[in-house]
């Protein structure tokens, strides 16, 4: 009997140091997974070209930064850029490829360096999540380990990121096994759509398990209209000096593009989003809107991705929907005569100036169709890209994250009060080993517990026999009042 009290303490003590240390790494602090949007991620590249298209371009070089890379976005050097990034689509397997000699991989997936800048030399303007990170360090979080990220190749539509939502759902797993906490996913633009996307490909037990909250930072949920300007006029990335056209042929080869066409649920089958003298375009003829353009890849692409959130429900989780508002956003292209494609006059309407409002607050239409609580804010004046940097929603942010910390406390406090009390039931009481203990309480480390006991019986002049150590393994294993002790 005096072995198995001893061997109660020993449990014990155990037990509550496992559960210090493990209190002490973590700080309770629910870990963050953030997930970019389009452009939102380092893009690397090497290349063994066939051929160039200039002769100042390279022909072969090593790894080097393709995006972001500033230096690569200048007049002349910008159409190697082009010639390096567009991809090619294979209207067969209905998938793309990079361009010949062109290999690309996405760096940083785990740590949170990449997705904090777009440019690895981490010039000021480049800045990413990086705001949102510096917020949240003081609470006690730590780059690549309580603060992840997620970074993918955005130039892809779901439909091609099978091995990304593996990747990514093993991220959050092993996350959360390491904090103890489960994990607070935080989205910005093209990222919301693509998690709703992974989302709904995971069992509601899973998410419930592993997803503590969602919060999305400008979410494109329903696409854009700006998609629609990217595939007539092009977009010049906020670059002055760069002609918009120059770089159309690259976001027109992208099927994420084609993803975040808007969506025929919110944009009518009649409302008009290309107006030209002889022909209106909507939603509901994109067919003839890419033949005008003469893009049937990119045709091919919006047949791939239109229905891949088609009829979606409701995400199953938690959601924290910030956005900003009162920014001009493009509702409608205009054409005059021999305007087209290039050259369109943008009537605008409301957004943060790249996703339209009713898009930005799809969510609200799930309120009452998932038990998870959805949250909705807007910040006025706020634009796409600065919603990652207003003081607004980033003070959201750390609020929300210093409720969930405090939560996870109370009931860490409960949890360690409750086994203390059990603990001194138990030696008062002096009841037998086997009367508390349950199979999924540690079952291993107590095996070896007891295990080391018996090998030490000769220096510690203490005697358990085998057969006495597997009836008490036995109990632990078998015995029904100890399951779901912890």
């Amino acid at each position: 009997m005096r072995a198995k009290g001893l061997l109660v303490s020993l449990f014990f003590l155990f037990l509550a140091s496992h559960s210090l240390t493990k209190v002490s790494r973590s700080k309770h602090i629910p870990p963050i997974v953030l997930i970019p949007g389009d452009g939102g991620s380092q893009i690397e590249a090497k290349i063994d070209k066939p051929s160039v298209i200039h002769y100042i371009c390279t022909k072969k070089n090593d790894w080097f930064d393709l995006w972001l890379n500033m230096e690569l976005l200048v007049p002349y050097i910008i159409d190697c850029w082009v010639d390096n990034m567009k991809l090619v689509y294979d209207n067969v397997t209905r998938t793309t490829k990079n361009a010949p000699g062109v290999q690309t991989r996405i760096p940083g997936f785990g740590n949170s360096s990449t997705v904090e800048w777009l440019d690895p030399s981490q010039r000021s303007l480049t800045g990413y999540f990086k705001d949102v990170v510096n917020a949240i360090i003081p609470l006690g979080y730590e780059r690549g380990v309580t603060v992840r990220g997620a970074p993918f190749d955005f130039r892809r539509a779901p439909n091609e990121h099978q091995e990304y939502f593996q990747k990514l759902r093993q991220l959050i797993e092993e996350t959360y096994r390491y904090c103890g906490q489960k994990v607070v996913l935080v989205l910005h633009s093209m990222g919301a759509p693509m998690t709703q996307y992974f989302l709904n490909h995971q069992p509601q037990h899973w998410k419930d398990k592993h997803i503590e909250s969602v919060v999305a930072l400008a979410g494109a949920w329903g696409g854009s209209m700006k998609a629609v300007k990217v595939y007539t006029a092009g977009d010049n990335l906020g670059i002055y000096v760069i002609s918009a056209t120059k770089v159309r042929a690259e976001q027109r080869s992208a099927p994420s593009l084609a993803f975040l066409l808007p969506s025929a649920e919110l944009w009518g089958p009649d409302e008009v989003l290309v107006q030209t003298l002889t022909k209106n375009y909507t939603a509901s003829n994109f067919k003839d809107l890419f033949e005008a353009l003469n893009l049937p890849d990119a045709y091919n692409m919006y047949l791939d991705t239109k229905d891949l959130l088609k009829d979606a429900p409701a995400p199953g989780v938690e959601l924290h929907c910030l956005h900003g508002e009162g920014i001009d956003t493009v509702e409608k292209l205009v054409y005059a005569n021999g305007k087209f494609p290039d050259s369109p006059v943008l009537v605008n309407g409301g957004g943060d100036g790249t996703v339209n409002t009713r898009s930005a607050e799809l969510p609200l239409k799930w309120t009452n169709k998932q038990t998870k609580k959805i949250y909705y804010k807007t910040y006025k004046g706020v634009d796409h890209m600065g919603i990652l940097r207003s003081k607004g929603s980033i003070s959201y942010i750390v609020e929300l994250l210093t409720n969930i910390t405090n939560k996870n406390e109370l009931l860490a406090k409960k949890k360690m009060d409750n086994l203390q009390k059990l603990e001194k039931k138990t030696i008062k009481t002096k009841l037998p080993v086997t009367a508390k203990f349950g199979e999924n309480v540690a079952g291993k480390e107590f095996r070896n517990i007891i295990e080391s006991l018996s090998k030490s019986e000769h220096t510690e002049k203490r005697t358990i026999e085998n057969r006495e150590v597997n009836s008490i393994i036995g109990d632990w294993e078998a015995h029904p009042s100890g399951k779901g002790l912890l």
